[in-house]
């Protein structure tokens, strides 16, 4: 009997475990089944999430890889075109949570620093559901451009692990930082005033 209820405690806190260890990965991330949010793969830009003053020389960042993608009315964004503002190119799905709360954080930033130089450009990642995100964007109010990703951005970026991802382009093209999942609105600010 000991040797039963020995047993059976192992195999609840095993699935007690195993419960809070798949929760975590669920309710952070959408579409990945990996922790590391910092291996961008070999191709990416090698950054971490971290604070880092403006001041510091850009020599320590790589080059944010430049695009070309037409946005939701056809017109060709290049990435290249916002050199001397601070850019977040978000890449994101209508389907994904965190990215929906997200979303209002943007647009109020846009309002609030836009004149100071602050842009941020939405790379929707759903390719089966590209026909869907202009009236999301309608109905959401999103203010700033959204493209599709038909050209493998992504992969430029060192592919997309999990969404949303953000990665921070400083005021000379450089790649200065990188936010994997949602952040709460004044955790996004607090970024952006890093390099504004």
């Amino acid at each position: 009997m000991a040797k039963m209820i020995k047993d059976s405690s192992k195999s609840t806190v095993t699935l007690l475990v195993l419960f809070m260890i798949i929760s975590s990965v669920v309710l952070t991330q959408c579409g990945n089944t990996q922790a590391d949010s910092q291996n961008t793969g070999k191709d990416a830009p090698k950054q971490e999430a971290k604070q880092t003053s403006a001041a510091q020389s850009d020599e320590q960042f790589s080059a944010a890889p430049d695009f070309a993608l037409e946005d939701l009315n056809g017109d060709v964004i290049r990435l290249s075109d916002y050199k001397g503002k601070v850019v977040f190119i978000n890449f994101w799905a209508t389907w994904c949570p965190p990215c929906r709360v997200e979303i209002p954080y943007f647009i109020e930033m846009i309002d609030e620093y836009g004149d100071d130089g602050f842009e941020i450009l939405g790379i929707d990642l759903d390719p089966r559901d590209f026909a869907k995100v202009p009236a999301f964007v309608e109905q959401e109010g999103i203010n700033y451009p959204v493209m599709y990703d038909t050209k493998g951005v992504s992969n430029l970026y060192g592919g997309i692990q999990s969404i949303p991802t953000t990665f921070v382009v400083n005021r000379n093209g450089k790649v200065v930082e990188r936010i994997v999942g949602s952040r709460p609105k004044n955790e996004f600010v607090r970024i952006l005033k890093n390099w504004l």
